[in-house]
């Protein structure tokens, strides 16, 4: 099964982590790394992992400038189109 769309959110985010601030450029860079983890390991994520990386991103997008709400709202599109191909909730 194919998870580029988990890589693909994965770059989004870093690229939003370097126009973010404060803790949200923490945020959004770990989650960047958690998702490119995500993306080469054996065994893609479960629904819960990934509904807690789009909890914590819904969190950051409503602190942060325009470009980055944009940036983390594509990653959001990434990570639903992916959920949509795992089996479960």
């Amino acid at each position: 099964m194919s998870r580029e769309e988990l890589a693909s959110a994965g770059d989004r985010l870093a690229s939003a982590a370097e126009e973010a601030s404060g803790d949200a450029r923490e945020t959004l860079s770990d989650l960047a790394d958690q998702l490119d983890r995500l993306a080469e390991a054996d065994h893609g994520p479960d629904h819960g992992r990934l509904a807690r990386i789009e909890a914590k991103l819904d969190d950051v997008q409503t602190t942060e400038s325009d470009d980055v709400a944009v940036a983390i709202d594509a990653a959001l599109d990434d990570i639903h189109a992916y959920r949509e191909t795992i089996e479960g909730v």
